[in-house]
């Protein structure tokens, strides 16, 4: 006959080695999960940006000659206070030129603000004039926000300012003239 201790002990060690092959196997699954999931996020890390270029890219088709006209014509004015700035707005052409250029760098603002844009990307294809244009206008953009009782004017333009800034060493301020890009006199208009 079976020894009955025999036949007990050899149940013992059959379910401890069944939980030993489930703690393996647990082990070994949870291994392959993580795995799993790092190669998810590295694809979803990969995705996003994928997804970023193709979002600055369709931003960037308007970043053309008709832009930098645009720009151009901005920068070239000069004024001495900020009555004279407001006046050009009587000036249609002028005026829809500062506007679009503002208006396009505070879209690229706010893109950047809801991180659907790098502020990285925009440094590095467009930080210099987005800084070079802020800096002209930035004292009247203020004045702008009292005068008109509208504090929010451009704040999406300060806002990506403010993060291409944190990008420079301080004190950072590109330089620019017409004579370099070879336009003329200032002022104009072209």
């Amino acid at each position: 006959m079976v020894d009955l201790a025999l036949l007990q002990s050899v149940s013992y060690i059959a379910g401890a080695l069944g939980v030993c092959v489930a703690a393996v196997y647990y082990v070994y699954n949870m291994g392959a999960t993580r795995k799993t999931q790092e190669l998810a996020l590295k694809a979803q890390q990969q995705n996003l940006e994928t997804r970023q270029a193709q979002l600055f890219m369709q931003v960037f088709n308007r970043y053309d000659t008709e832009f930098w006209k645009q720009w151009l014509q901005g920068m070239s004015r000069e004024y001495k206070d900020y009555d004279e700035w407001n006046r050009d707005r009587s000036d249609q052409n002028l005026s829809a030129a500062r506007l679009n250029v503002t208006t396009y760098m505070m879209g690229i603002g706010t893109l950047v603000k809801r991180g659907l844009l790098s502020s990285d990307i925009v440094a590095d294809l467009m930080g210099g004039p987005v800084i070079m244009w802020w800096q002209k206008f930035f004292d009247y953009y203020r004045e702008y926000r009292v005068r008109a009782n509208y504090p929010g004017y451009v704040e999406d333009l300060e806002y990506l300012y403010d993060e291409l800034m944190k990008l420079h060493s301080a004190g950072y301020s590109p330089k620019w003239s017409l004579a370099e890009v070879g336009r003329g006199s200032q002022g104009d208009g072209d």
